[in-house]
């Protein structure tokens, strides 16, 4: 028994200064914690909740790696066992860094839409800044990753060796490699162009591929545009750099609406013009801003009547179209009737027959 206990006392003494490591790294992470949500939660600080909540899962990463580095040192492992353990402990430092530093990132937009909102109706400035945080983190996370994967190939001495036999036909190698990520790069790229000229942003309203939708996300490779009946277009990033598409909200997020009724030439268009205004006051929907009936058409059978309205959004602007068109028809069917479209025709009388 005693030979026992001297040969395995290096292996359990080492077994016991890792485990003590860990423990202790899990308790320290968690007073930390425990005392910055009390803290965020007194606070009420939009920082302090989301620095808290983003960086929990890399910090709980990071302590016991860092307790490990720190011990191993201590222990009594052999060579052979002890340069594996640590080259991981490093491969997995290296990674839980990278993952805090993608936590910051998401920081930083939580501040930002929470700053900036896109719930309100005058909401350009906030969804501008969030389409820019938005893609550039997509595109950080990119490149953090890569250069995560980089720095960890880079500790492989093999690996290392590899890369510079291969020096000498870089070129070669370099032309493969953009032909291969040529697809990435150009999303990077037009996300980056994105981001700087904001031809789109976050909630815009636009028209795609003839369909009218919201735009509900903008990713690396992809934006996804909400069609107003729920389903969703998926459209490459480079659509709308190369191809053209309408933008309802690219300046400010009102817009004009439009309602066309047909009716007789015999309507009275002042007294249709009041009723609009009218109809446009009790909606609730009108911003109060622009407002107009005018006949924009006239054919051998029927006026065009235009009634433009304007609203603070796309939303507001469909509903009060609906409504404006409805109201207008029930008027002209309760006041006017005779002023309903309708087909003229002339008859003669038949010569008498013999």
């Amino acid at each position: 028994m005693v030979q026992f206990l001297k040969e395995w006392q290096p292996w359990l003494v080492s077994a016991g200064i890792l485990i003590g490591a860990l423990v202790v790294a899990r308790i320290v992470h968690a007073i930390v914690f425990a005392a910055g949500r009390r803290i965020a939660a007194r606070s009420g600080n939009t920082l302090d909740d989301s620095v808290v909540r983003n960086s929990n899962k890399p910090v709980r990463a990071i302590l016991p790696l860092l307790a490990l580095s720190l011990v191993l040192p201590a222990t009594y492992l052999p060579a052979n066992w002890e340069r594996p353990l640590q080259h991981a402990v490093v491969l997995g430092m290296i990674a839980s860094v990278a993952w805090l530093l993608v936590s910051f990132i998401n920081v930083f937009e939580d501040v930002i839409s929470q700053k900036y909102r896109v719930d309100v109706s005058d909401n350009l400035r906030a969804r501008k800044l969030q389409t820019q945080v938005q893609v550039l983190r997509r595109i950080g996370v990119v490149v953090i990753s890569i250069i995560t994967l980089s720095i960890m190939l880079m500790t492989f001495p093999s690996i290392r060796q590899f890369g510079v036999s291969l020096f000498a036909s870089a070129g070669l190698a370099g032309l493969v490699v953009a032909m291969a990520a040529r697809p990435t790069l150009a999303s990077l790229i037009a996300g980056v162009q994105i981001a700087l000229t904001e031809p789109i942003r976050l909630e815009d309203v636009v028209i795609v591929e003839g369909e009218w939708g919201w735009i509900e996300e903008i990713s690396t490779t992809y934006v996804v545009v909400r069609i107003w009946d729920l389903r969703r277009l998926v459209v490459p990033l480079s659509y709308f750099l190369d191809h053209p598409f309408q933008n309802w909200t690219r300046k400010t997020a009102d817009i004009l609406g439009t309602v066309f009724v047909y009716t007789d030439y015999t309507v009275p268009v002042e007294d249709v013009r009041q009723e609009f205004h009218r109809i446009l006051e009790e909606s609730g929907l009108w911003d109060g801003k622009v407002w107009n009936v005018q006949v924009t058409n006239a054919s051998e059978r029927t006026m065009e009547l235009r009634a433009l309205m304007s609203a603070s959004d796309s939303g507001k602007a469909w509903d009060l179209r609906c409504y404006v068109r409805e109201k207008l028809i029930a008027y002209l069917q309760q006041k006017y009737p005779q002023s309903l479209p309708k087909t003229r025709a002339e008859l003669h009388s038949l010569p008498a027959s013999t």
